[in-house]
C-alpha cells in the first residue's frame, strides 16, 4: 500500500516507520526536519510543514491512507492551541487531497477510567502532560463530527513512552473507549506493538469512524 506518515520522526512515528517499510508498503515520509530519517526502499522523504494545509494536500495525493503521528512537542509552551491547529490543518489536507483514509495517533488521556470520567481528568493526572492530552480528548470530539473521511482514533495504552522496555511481540488486545488491561491491572503497550497495531488497522480496517485502544 501507499502510505503517508505524517510525524515520520517522532517516538512514534519512527517506530511505524519502521513497521510499514519492514511490511513492504511504499511509504512517504513527512517531518518539519527530515535529517534522522536514512533513505531506504520504498520511502520517500519529504519536509513539511502541517500548518500548510494546501501544501501538505499536495503531498498526500495519490495515497492509500494517512496516518498522523503529529505532535506539537511536549516542552512547547503553546501545546495545547498548536496541537489543534495542526490536526485540524492536517485533516483539511486530507480531505483536500481526496485519500479518504486517516488514522491518528492520540494519546491515552481521553479513555474513560469510570462512567464520565476521562484519564486526563482524574487527580493522579501529571500536570505537564495535561495540556497534551486535553487537546488530544478535544480534537477527538471534534473529529467525531467528520463525516466525509474514514477516519480511525487509536489511543495507545497508559503505560507507554522512550522509557518502557522496547519489545515488538506482535500481539495486543483492543478495546474502544475503556483502557485495555492486564492480569496485573496495568494498561501497557510497547511502541513497538502500537506500530503493529497502526499497520494492521492500515492493512485490515476495523474501527472505521471510531476511537479504539490497545494494550497487552
Amino acid at each position: 500500500m501507499k502510505i503517508a506518515l505524517i510525524g515520520a520522526t517522532g517516538f512514534v512515528g519512527s517506530a511505524v516507520l519502521k513497521e510499514a517499510l519492514d511490511r513492504g508498503h511504499q511509504v512517504t515520509a513527512i517531518a518539519r526536519e527530515t535529517g534522522k530519517i536514512e533513505a531506504q526502499n520504498n520511502l520517500t522523504i519529504i519536509e513539511s510543514d502541517v500548518m500548510d494545509s494546501n501544501g501538505l494536500a499536495k503531498i498526500l495525493q495519490g495515497n492509500d491512507v494517512v496516518v498522523s503521528a503529529y505532535n506539537a512537542g511536549w516542552t512547547n509552551p503553546d501545546l495545547y492551541n498548536d496541537f489543534l491547529k495542526g490536526s485540524r490543518s492536517i485533516q483539511e489536507a486530507v480531505n483536500k487531497s481526496g485519500v479518504k483514509r486517516l488514522i491518528v495517533n492520540g494519546g491515552a488521556g481521553s479513555l474513560f477510567v469510570a462512567p464520565g470520567v476521562q484519564i486526563v481528568d482524574t487527580p493522579e493526572f501529571p500536570e505537564a502532560f495535561k495540556p497534551g492530552a486535553g487537546a488530544a480528548r478535544d480534537y477527538l470530539n471534534e473529529l467525531k463530527k467528520e463525516d466525509q473521511l474514514d477516519w480511525t482514533f487509536l489511543s495507545p495504552a497508559i503505560e507507554m513512552n522512550p522509557g518502557t522496555p522496547h519489545e515488538r511481540k506482535g500481539t495486543y488486545r483492543t478495546g474502544l473507549e475503556n483502557p485495555v488491561f492486564d492480569a496485573d491491572h496495568r494498561s501497557r503497550i510497547s511502541v513497538e506493538d502500537l506500530a503493529v497495531a497502526i499497520l494492521d488497522e492500515v492493512e485490515n480496517p476495523k474501527h472505521i469512524r471510531v476511537r479504539f485502544t490497545v494494550g497487552y
